[in-house]
């Protein structure tokens, strides 16, 4: 494994998404004052030498919010697009907002668009075919996942509430072959959750995972290893590489990322025989933004 700190510009520096799009890795994440800080923006690096060296392309702001969490994907019509979360000023409507910005070039960004209902928080946006699937937590009391489903317009046409009890909120999907889609779910201060359905995804069987979790994601490796990136909590904080068992929800714990404090919020690109991570961590004292290689030989045998 090979990481290292590629950004540290900001005063803190967090909360980061990683995507291969036009020959080159792309990273984002959010660049402000503090964790909770009212001026947050998203700062759009890239790396055309494999993630050897990285050039700032963008800062993308936004008057009336404090931006949060930003997620990539790619449209189907070839367009890289973010998603992230504002923190309103003017709360006389609600707290936030879910918005939506394109690009053809990753370096001029659309303005913003509101997507999905006001104080919903759509934590990560994952295109299965042609269809727009996206989990969202609501801010606020009671605690609820609501999926939004849509198609290329993004005009979301399935909202279904799928997950009520404990405080839910950060969340990855993973579709399979067959189409079930399968769901890590973070609670606090429970063990995180592992959701599985079928279409049309109204009904979710939800069973406990074996840890407690933050900032989950995971992709599926060409053997079929569920692969997550998440924060641990058991011993240290810290962020690792966990496989999971889909049948079973036992989370095994198979390697750690260079990390501590303040961290994780990973994006993970498969390439080749490589994993490739951006992450975040405080662990040098300032939160920093990481890039990591780690080849697939590291990882347990399945």
């Amino acid at each position: 494994m090979h990481s290292r700190c590629i950004w540290q510009q900001g005063e803190h520096n967090a909360f980061t998404d990683l995507i291969a799009w036009q020959g080159a890795l792309w990273c984002v994440f959010r660049e402000a004052t503090a964790h909770v800080s009212p001026d947050g923006a998203f700062r759009v690096l890239r790396s055309t030498d494999h993630g050897n060296s990285w050039q700032n392309m963008a800062l993308v702001q936004h008057a009336a919010a404090d931006l949060r969490d930003p997620k990539f994907s790619c449209h189907p019509d070839g367009r890289l697009m973010l998603l992230g979360a504002g923190a309103l000023h003017d709360k006389s409507q609600g707290s936030h907002q879910s918005y939506i910005w394109y690009s053809i070039d990753g370096a001029v960004w659309s303005a913003a668009q509101a997507v999905g209902d006001i104080n919903f928080w759509l934590w990560r946006l994952t295109w299965h075919g042609q269809q727009a699937y996206a989990l969202a937590y609501y801010v606020g009391r009671p605690s609820l996942s609501r999926l939004y489903i849509g198609d290329s317009t993004l005009q979301f046409k399935l909202q279904e509430d799928i997950y009520q009890g404990s405080y839910a909120n950060e969340n990855s999907l993973l579709f399979q072959p067959d189409n079930t889609a399968y769901c890590l779910l973070r609670r606090d201060p429970e063990v995180g959750l592992l959701g599985r359905s079928t279409p049309p995804y109204r009904q979710w069987h939800w069973q406990a995972l074996t840890a407690r979790i933050g900032g989950p994601h995971w992709l599926q490796l060409a053997d079929n290893r569920a692969v997550a990136c998440v924060r641990l909590y058991d011993d240290r904080v810290r962020t690792s590489l966990c496989g999971i068992n889909i049948q079973s929800g036992e989370l095994t714990e198979w390697l750690t990322l260079p990390s501590g404090g303040d961290c994780s919020y990973a994006g993970m690109v498969l390439q080749d025989d490589r994993l490739l991570l951006s992450y975040y961590s405080s662990h040098e004292s300032k939160t920093a933004i990481y890039f990591a290689a780690v080849a697939l030989s590291e990882l347990p045998a399945a």
